[in-house]
């Protein structure tokens, strides 16, 4: 019988992409479609819940641990395991480098803190639980991260648009593959601990180096500059979501990376895509 797993988001860039990853690997999947469903019984014989309901930033505080509460709830009821899809919010600046499983979860800010106790419920609470920790995405359509809206839409005049320092390194994560690791660490949740927190190396890239892997791919020299935030700063009073960029800026400038010792453990035959493979699927949509 095929393994089951509920998919919570599925419209969105994570939930989408994990979707089409657990079809792939021959599960039977559900996207759960909240204008219709009740999670208590589209959960009921759910092997996996894919946690990836993502609300805009400023619906965070109001939003998201009341689904959290309810996600723990019908996963302890259905004996399930949790795909948390995690961030690097959760450390803050001061945690050491790479972050990883053992660094400290270090943030104070609003929206780390918020992640620091979803993440710390599912612990405390006992739920079966597999972080799956990312930096930024590469998705392969544009779907609103900050790749597609605020980087890559001045390519075709050979410029990468970079929010932060181009010299400082950045996580990155192709979402095609972060799903196929989703699937893959859910196949082996058996003989995993009850509570993983599984970082996603991905590819950690500076800004120029971002620029000169993608010049090959948008067929001309690209360069990386920095991206002004006036409009964004003039922007606060009218765009709710702008206060919790600059709240989360930092992190642009702070050179990090997450450490591949966990996942190397757990899946060391795993296949990365190749960066410039990536890029290109990132990039499909815009003219050479």
């Amino acid at each position: 019988m095929a393994e089951k797993a509920l998919i919570l988001g599925a419209s969105g860039r994570f939930g989408r992409n994990v979707a089409d990853a657990f079809q792939a690997a021959g599960w039977t999947r559900r996207r759960f479609d909240r204008r219709t469903d009740r999670l208590e019984d589209a959960a009921q014989g759910a092997d996996v819940i894919v946690a990836g309901w993502n609300p805009k930033y400023q619906d965070w505080a109001a939003q998201v641990p009341g689904q959290q509460a309810q996600i723990r709830r019908v996963a302890l009821a259905n004996d399930a395991t949790v795909i948390f899809p995690g961030n690097v919010y959760v450390f803050g600046p001061d945690s050491p480098m790479p972050w990883g499983a053992k660094s400290p979860h270090l943030a104070t800010n609003p929206l780390g803190m918020i992640r620091r106790k979803a993440e710390d419920a599912l612990r405390d609470e006992g739920v079966k639980t597999i972080v799956l920790r990312a930096g930024d995405f590469l998705d392969t359509e544009p779907s609103g991260n900050w790749f597609d809206m605020m980087m890559a839409k001045t390519l075709p005049k050979g410029r990468l648009t970079y929010p932060g320092r181009t010299d400082a390194v950045h996580a990155w994560a192709y979402l095609p593959d972060l799903a196929r690791a989703a699937v893959a660490l859910a196949q082996k949740r058996d003989s995993l601990a009850r509570f993983e927190d599984v970082a996603f190396p991905g590819y950690t890239l500076t800004g120029t180096q971002m620029a000169q892997a993608l010049a090959p791919v948008m067929e001309r020299p690209v360069m990386a500059r920095q991206m002004s935030w006036l409009p964004l700063h003039l922007a606060r009073p009218f765009m709710p979501m702008a206060k919790h960029l600059f709240e989360m800026r930092y992190l642009w400038n702070l050179p990090h990376q997450l450490s591949s010792e966990r996942f190397d453990a757990l899946l060391p035959d795993f296949q990365h895509t190749p960066l410039q493979e990536a890029l290109s699927r990132a990039t499909a949509h815009l003219p050479r």
